[in-house]
Protein backbone atom coordinates (compact mmCIF):
# COMPACT_ATOMS: atom_id res chain seq x y z
CA UNK A 1 0.00 0.00 0.00
CA UNK A 2 0.75 3.90 -0.19
CA UNK A 3 1.72 5.12 2.52
CA UNK A 4 -1.10 7.24 3.84
CA UNK A 5 -3.49 3.92 2.93
CA UNK A 6 -0.80 1.71 4.95
CA UNK A 7 -1.15 4.16 8.01
CA UNK A 8 -5.07 4.15 7.77
CA UNK A 9 -4.91 0.35 8.57
CA UNK A 10 -3.73 1.02 11.84
CA UNK A 11 -5.73 2.04 14.89
CA UNK A 12 -6.58 5.78 15.28
CA UNK A 13 -3.84 5.99 17.88
CA UNK A 14 -0.84 4.03 15.88
CA UNK A 15 -2.02 6.63 12.66
CA UNK A 16 -1.55 9.31 14.84
CA UNK A 17 1.97 8.52 15.92
CA UNK A 18 2.99 7.53 12.34
CA UNK A 19 1.68 10.81 11.34
CA UNK A 20 3.33 12.68 13.99
CA UNK A 21 6.52 11.62 12.81
CA UNK A 22 5.50 12.35 9.05
CA UNK A 23 4.78 16.15 10.07
CA UNK A 24 7.87 16.56 11.84
CA UNK A 25 10.29 14.84 9.17
CA UNK A 26 11.41 17.09 6.83
CA UNK A 27 13.70 17.23 3.91
CA UNK A 28 16.03 20.37 3.71
CA UNK A 29 16.30 21.66 0.56
CA UNK A 30 19.90 20.16 -0.45
CA UNK A 31 17.98 16.78 0.55
CA UNK A 32 15.07 17.62 -1.62
CA UNK A 33 17.34 18.75 -4.70
CA UNK A 34 19.44 15.68 -4.64
CA UNK A 35 16.35 13.48 -4.02
CA UNK A 36 14.76 15.40 -7.64
CA UNK A 37 17.82 14.93 -9.68
CA UNK A 38 17.39 11.28 -9.74
CA UNK A 39 16.93 10.05 -12.90
CA UNK A 40 16.61 6.05 -12.62
CA UNK A 41 13.52 4.64 -11.16
CA UNK A 42 13.36 2.39 -7.91
CA UNK A 43 10.83 0.65 -6.27
CA UNK A 44 11.14 0.17 -2.22
CA UNK A 45 8.80 -2.26 -0.73
CA UNK A 46 8.54 -2.03 3.25
CA UNK A 47 7.52 -5.16 5.34
CA UNK A 48 6.08 -3.22 8.35
CA UNK A 49 3.95 -3.23 11.25
CA UNK A 50 1.48 -0.59 12.23
CA UNK A 51 1.84 -1.62 15.99
CA UNK A 52 5.91 -1.37 15.47
CA UNK A 53 7.60 1.74 17.35
CA UNK A 54 10.73 1.69 14.61
CA UNK A 55 8.54 1.12 12.17
CA UNK A 56 6.77 4.79 13.15
CA UNK A 57 9.59 6.47 13.50
CA UNK A 58 11.43 5.41 10.47
CA UNK A 59 8.93 4.35 7.84
CA UNK A 60 7.60 8.22 7.74
CA UNK A 61 11.12 9.02 6.97
CA UNK A 62 11.28 7.17 3.82
CA UNK A 63 7.66 8.43 2.50
CA UNK A 64 9.54 11.90 2.88
CA UNK A 65 11.99 10.86 1.01
CA UNK A 66 9.60 8.66 -1.62
CA UNK A 67 7.93 12.24 -2.43
CA UNK A 68 10.56 14.43 -2.94
CA UNK A 69 10.65 12.36 -6.49
CA UNK A 70 7.50 10.21 -6.99
CA UNK A 71 8.01 9.79 -10.88
CA UNK A 72 11.03 8.02 -9.65
CA UNK A 73 10.71 6.79 -6.22
CA UNK A 74 7.73 3.76 -5.85
CA UNK A 75 7.10 3.60 -2.44
CA UNK A 76 4.91 0.79 -1.30
CA UNK A 77 4.30 -0.75 2.55
CA UNK A 78 3.28 -4.34 3.37
CA UNK A 79 2.60 -5.74 6.97
CA UNK A 80 4.90 -8.12 8.08
CA UNK A 81 2.40 -10.52 9.48
CA UNK A 82 0.28 -10.77 6.63
CA UNK A 83 3.14 -11.25 4.04
CA UNK A 84 4.62 -14.25 6.09
CA UNK A 85 5.85 -15.86 2.81
CA UNK A 86 8.09 -12.02 2.02
CA UNK A 87 9.14 -12.27 5.85
CA UNK A 88 10.56 -15.15 5.61
CA UNK A 89 12.73 -14.27 2.91
CA UNK A 90 13.95 -11.11 4.40
CA UNK A 91 14.90 -12.06 8.13
CA UNK A 92 17.71 -10.20 9.58
CA UNK A 93 19.93 -12.78 12.26
CA UNK A 94 17.14 -15.40 11.75
CA UNK A 95 14.42 -12.93 12.84
CA UNK A 96 11.19 -11.24 11.26
CA UNK A 97 12.48 -7.79 11.82
CA UNK A 98 10.23 -4.57 11.05
CA UNK A 99 11.20 -2.25 9.18
CA UNK A 100 12.48 -4.11 6.54
CA UNK A 101 13.11 -1.88 2.79
CA UNK A 102 13.62 -4.22 -0.50
CA UNK A 103 15.13 -1.60 -2.61
CA UNK A 104 14.76 -2.59 -6.47
CA UNK A 105 15.34 -1.27 -10.31
CA UNK A 106 12.38 -0.62 -11.89
CA UNK A 107 11.80 -4.07 -13.54
CA UNK A 108 12.09 -5.15 -9.86
CA UNK A 109 15.62 -6.60 -9.76
CA UNK A 110 16.95 -6.34 -6.82
CA UNK A 111 19.28 -3.77 -5.11
CA UNK A 112 19.77 -3.72 -1.33
CA UNK A 113 18.03 -4.76 1.84
CA UNK A 114 18.10 -2.66 4.78
CA UNK A 115 16.41 -2.49 7.99
CA UNK A 116 15.51 -2.62 11.18
CA UNK A 117 17.15 0.29 12.02
CA UNK A 118 19.62 2.07 10.73
CA UNK A 119 22.95 2.92 12.31
CA UNK A 120 21.88 6.20 13.77
CA UNK A 121 18.70 3.91 15.16
CA UNK A 122 20.55 1.38 16.60
CA UNK A 123 22.92 3.68 18.26
CA UNK A 124 20.05 5.65 20.06
CA UNK A 125 18.76 2.50 21.36
CA UNK A 126 22.21 1.34 22.29
CA UNK A 127 22.57 4.55 24.28
CA UNK A 128 19.50 4.82 26.13
CA UNK A 129 19.68 0.90 26.54
CA UNK A 130 15.98 1.27 27.69
CA UNK A 131 16.02 -3.12 27.46
CA UNK A 132 12.60 -3.51 24.69
CA UNK A 133 13.79 -5.08 22.05
CA UNK A 134 11.17 -2.49 19.99
CA UNK A 135 10.43 1.25 21.60
CA UNK A 136 6.81 1.78 21.57
CA UNK A 137 5.24 3.67 19.22
CA UNK A 138 4.81 6.96 20.12
CA UNK A 139 8.14 7.01 22.09
CA UNK A 140 9.95 10.29 22.68
CA UNK A 141 12.56 10.91 19.25
CA UNK A 142 14.78 13.92 19.84
CA UNK A 143 14.80 16.06 16.73
CA UNK A 144 18.68 15.31 15.82
CA UNK A 145 17.91 11.60 16.07
CA UNK A 146 14.88 11.87 13.49
CA UNK A 147 16.88 14.40 11.24
CA UNK A 148 20.21 11.80 11.52
CA UNK A 149 17.87 8.54 10.77
CA UNK A 150 16.53 10.47 7.81
CA UNK A 151 19.37 11.02 6.36
CA UNK A 152 20.71 6.86 7.23
CA UNK A 153 17.38 6.13 4.87
CA UNK A 154 18.12 9.04 2.32
CA UNK A 155 22.19 7.97 1.58
CA UNK A 156 20.90 4.46 0.95
CA UNK A 157 18.63 5.75 -0.95
CA UNK A 158 21.31 7.40 -2.99
CA UNK A 159 23.70 4.72 -2.99
CA UNK A 160 20.26 2.31 -4.73
CA UNK A 161 19.97 5.12 -7.32
CA UNK A 162 23.97 5.31 -7.68
CA UNK A 163 24.03 1.92 -8.41
CA UNK A 164 20.95 1.89 -10.82
CA UNK A 165 22.54 4.79 -12.61
CA UNK A 166 26.10 3.19 -13.15
CA UNK A 167 24.31 -0.37 -14.01
CA UNK A 168 25.95 -1.58 -17.15
CA UNK A 169 22.68 -3.55 -18.06
CA UNK A 170 20.64 0.00 -16.97
CA UNK A 171 22.34 2.39 -19.19
CA UNK A 172 22.69 0.20 -21.78
CA UNK A 173 18.52 -0.46 -22.02
CA UNK A 174 18.59 3.65 -21.45
CA UNK A 175 21.40 4.70 -23.74
CA UNK A 176 22.79 6.53 -21.37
Amino acid sequence: LPFTKYVATGKPAQQQAFMDIYERARLDPHQAELVSSFVRDMKILVSSGVWCGDCVQQVPLLARIAEANPKRIDLRIVDRDEHKDLADRIMINQGHRVPVAVFMAEDFEFVSLLGDRTLTRYRAVAMRNLGPACPLPGAPVPDGELSATLEDWLDETERVHLILRLSTRLREKHGD
